[in-house]
């Protein structure tokens, strides 16, 4: 599934351009087969998904398939900065290129868990039958430039990104 992701990113482009005027597109119909993690994958390992296929963003499912939620590429990169870098970041500056590349290795051993809030708001999760419209409200609402498409409490459809939206919007 994670080496039809870019070709599937691009096919839903595409399509999305050549529609008809006045049909109504439902996030089903954006929707793209997206790569999925969990809480108990590493932190490297969604760091290498997030960069080997250009994503915004990875989906978090639970076993059963469901959207826990969405956690953003940013989310990722938290997580290998030091602190007091990503509180005043100008202390970046006096940190060498070479010391700056072990950063990544203090992320080793840690899990998607540990970037994700003791307490979860609601996923940006959206209906299969969600208009565009009523996907982008939830990418603004939640701030994400990614929804997961699933059904309530159902396994997930697929996944929308903030590209693939801004494409069918402009196109219409």
């Amino acid at each position: 599934m994670i080496t039809d992701v870019s070709e599937n990113l691009i096919a839903t482009r595409c399509a999305a351009s050549t529609e008809p005027a006045g049909v109504v597109v439902r996030a089903r119909d954006l929707a793209v087969s997206f790569p999925t993690i969990t809480v108990a994958t590493s932190v490297l390992e969604a760091a290498r998904l997030l960069a080997g296929h250009n994503l915004p963003g990875l989906i978090v499912v639970d076993a059963a398939g469901c959207p826990v939620t969405v956690l953003p590429g940013t989310q990722v990169l938290r997580l290998v900065i030091p602190g007091y870098c990503r509180e005043d970041p100008t202390l970046a500056r006096m940190i060498d290129e070479p010391s700056a590349d072990m950063f990544l290795r203090g992320a080793e051993g840690r899990t998607v868990a540990d970037l994700l809030p003791s307490e979860r708001p609601e996923p940006p999760v959206v209906a299969p039958e969600a208009t565009v419209l009523e996907v982008a409200a939830v990418m603004a609402q939640k701030r994400s430039p990614l929804v997961a498409v699933a059904p309530p409490r159902r396994p997930m459809v697929g996944g929308i990104t903030l590209d693939a939206l801004l494409d069918r919007m402009l196109a219409a």
